[in-house]
């Protein structure tokens, strides 16, 4: 937070706080919120995101549609439970409802949410009524893949269809599921277990019955979050606010992520998520999971059936995690797959060292190259602050393995940034100016002016042939150098048609800190802002757009949806004057294009590197399935024929006649070559 914006808020809030404090206000129970709190947290969240965030956008009334529409996807992200007359009898707020809430006005959030909670009891008794009649599972209809993306419903009786399709989809994927498994075993000789199966029914009213109680039992506090995370959100993509408990479930979540099977996750449209796989973690190292994928339900080793869907991020964790050792089998969805597949891992205590930087030889053609795979831009800050010299950080790690590498001669040498989300920015510059004598890596625009961060110093670690692999999921800092190393044709970049796109820097706010100025010392939860944006030396922003590479390699996360530009309002791409500096190799546009060249004819030779663009294929064609079939039979053909090309690539994936499953990562190998090429121009 600039000291400005700072001094501004704490003016304010001091003003507020003589209007508001009294006598009675002075002692509040440990989780009791009066409307005095409720309305100081409205207004300090409305007011901090206003002199602060780096959009510097003004509460309009276009802004305020923004916020009125956020919360209701947040309470209905499929649009079931709202009708498009009832968001117009509410519009009468749309316009003035930011203003509102800047003044601390917060009642709209339980009025929309006592709305929410008496339709979610009507869905239940209209799916209890459903389930008591005998369903078709014949007919020829279709739900929409993506009801989220579609118009509310217009009426009440077109709600009503709605929800008997999702219902009918809910039975068919459980049946689905049980088909699919039944064949498996009647395939390889095996019997089905006798009462393992749920009844379909008992499944989907007790994971019903779960989610009514916990939107009755909801804290007032954690209703108005929804409504102020709204709020940010129309700020940024990135900014939210999370209520004390939400805070604290977040902080749970993340130390979870490192053990059981390795992987981040989140609630979306009622699934639980993959956002993020932990490198060396179960999940990573199975090469059967993919950021996005969606875990609908889990058999733990001992047979017990655990249903996912609606289930809260926080208590599906605690099914996933479990003892080192133990065996858990997820049922995943892909995409808009027709059934989902059973992905069996053994949880395991993630070896943290697995997230650091690796080097390895690699042999092409004669040449060898030293490959570095870096997960994240690691840094202990703890010990970088005590002035420790063997401090643990990603450039000290790296910088070691190029030592190595340039004992064993290598004639080139790629970066493995393909996973990489980012993760300290003095590091990622540090790093960056291993390859570089000086000069600006990354431009930081601030609400205060256009800061230059540099290259710590002016020596070079490694000064030959240098190639960068970036994917969809390469962001942040890994941006930063890729960007600085592109502008000053200091490396060659390959990888997807673009990196993540986030361009921005996040601000942390604790709530608490402020609350306890007005001798309140309950929690007010926290913020997260964006308050600065990353540019290339050349002056182009890496946000919303990524980084383009100079060879472009078929891949699986070249088809995923995943960026800063499929997040709802993230912040547009934008420019800045550049910066001079010095190009490092002013022929290498003409040595790209040999590169190419060179790559198309290895790709298009290549049977293995052929057989996964079949598997990239099918991936594209499930993907982007614009509705689901509610008949049986065709969705378990569609299912059949899904796992029969999935399965004939796997059949072209092998090393000679041995039938031996070959896991080559041939995008990597490509990368490799092209590395050896450019040592060779």
């Amino acid at each position: 937070m600039s000291g400005k914006g700072f001094l501004n808020v704490t003016c304010w809030l001091l003003m507020f706080c003589a209007a508001t404090l009294n006598g009675a206000d002075a002692v509040v129970a440990d989780s009791r919120y009066t409307q005095g709190d409720f309305r100081r947290i409205t207004a300090m969240t409305a007011k901090i995101l206003d002199q602060n965030h780096y959009s510097q956008v003004k509460m309009t009334p276009e802004l305020s549609r923004k916020i009125f529409d956020f919360y209701f996807d947040a309470l209905d992200p499929m649009h079931m439970f709202f009708t498009d007359g009832e968001i117009k009898r509410f519009t009468i707020y749309r316009d003035s409802l930011g203003s509102s809430l800047q003044y601390g006005e917060y009642e709209f959030a339980f009025q929309i949410y006592d709305l929410y909670r008496r339709r979610y009891a009507d869905y239940r008794k209209f799916t209890g009524e459903m389930l008591a009649k005998k369903i078709d599972f014949t007919i020829d209809e279709e739900l929409t893949a993506d009801p989220g993306k579609q118009p509310r419903p217009e009426n009440k009786q077109a709600m009503h269809e709605l929800w008997r399709k999702h219902i009918k989809n809910e039975l068919l994927t459980i049946r689905l599921r049980e088909r699919a498994e039944a064949d498996e075993k009647s395939k390889s000789g095996g019997k089905k277990s006798a009462g393992n199966a749920k009844d379909p029914a008992k499944v989907i009213l007790q994971r019903q019955r779960d989610v009514s109680n916990n939107i009755e039992k909801r804290d007032r506090i954690d209703i108005l979050g929804i409504l102020l995370d709204a709020m940010a959100r129309a700020y940024g993509a990135h900014s939210d606010y999370q209520a004390p408990k939400l805070s604290e479930d977040f902080e749970i979540h993340m130390s979870l992520s490192l053990s059981g099977i390795g992987a981040t996750l989140t609630n979306e449209d009622g699934y639980v998520k993959i956002v993020e796989l932990v490198p060396g973690g179960p999940a990573a190292q199975s090469g059967k999971l993919k950021v996005n994928d969606r875990i609908v339900s889990l058999t733990q080793e001992n047979g017990e059936f655990i249903d996912l869907i609606d289930m809260p991020v926080s208590k599906a964790v605690q099914y996933i995690r479990g003892e080192k050792g133990s065996k858990v089998t997820l049922d995943i969805l892909s995409g808009n797959s027709s059934a989902p597949v059973k992905v069996t891992l053994i949880r395991d205590k993630v070896n943290l060292t697995a997230g650091a930087a690796k080097g390895e030889i690699k042999e092409s053609n004669g040449a060898k190259v030293g490959v570095i795979t870096l997960p994240s831009f690691y840094m202990d800050f703890e010990a970088v602050m005590r002035g420790d010299a063997n401090a643990r950080r990603a450039s000290r790690d790296v910088l070691q393995i190029i030592e190595k590498f340039k004992a064993q001669s290598v004639d080139s040498i790629l970066l493995d940034l393909r996973g990489n989300g980012g993760g300290s920015l003095p590091d990622a510059v540090a790093l960056t100016g291993l390859f570089l004598s000086g000069g600006t890596v990354v431009q930081v625009s601030t609400l205060a002016g256009v800061e230059l961060e540099k290259d710590p110093s002016p020596e070079v670690a490694y000064n030959g042939p240098l190639v960068i692999l970036t994917s969809k999921l390469s962001a942040s800092s890994t941006e930063i150098l890729t960007g600085a190393l592109r502008d000053t044709n200091r490396a060659v970049v390959v990888g997807d048609s673009r990196t993540f796109g986030k361009g921005t820097v996040l601000r942390v706010e604790s709530l608490d800190r402020y609350n306890s100025w007005f001798r309140k010392h309950l929690p007010a939860g926290s913020l997260t802002f964006e308050i600065a944006m990353f540019f290339r030396p050349g002056g182009s922003s890496v946000q919303q757009l990524g980084i383009s590479p100079d060879i472009q390699l078929p891949s699986l996360t070249e088809e995923m949806k995943v960026g800063e530009i499929f997040l709802d309002n993230h912040l547009p791409w934008d420019s800045i004057a550049p910066v001079t500096g010095k190009k490092w190799d002013t022929e290498l546009d003409k040595k790209i294009a040999v590169l190419k060249k060179k790559s198309d004819a290895r790709i298009a030779a290549d049977r293995d590197y052929q057989a996964f663009i079949r598997q990239i294929e099918l991936f594209r064609s499930v993907r982007d399935r614009k509705s689901i079939s509610l008949n049986e039979n065709k969705r378990y053909a569609e299912y059949r024929r899904e796992k029969e090309i999935s399965e004939e690539a796997d059949r072209l994936f092998t090393e000679g006649d041995s039938g031996k499953k070959n896991n080559r990562d041939v995008v990597l190998e490509e990368a490799v070559n092209i590395a050896a090429d450019l040592s060779r121009l």
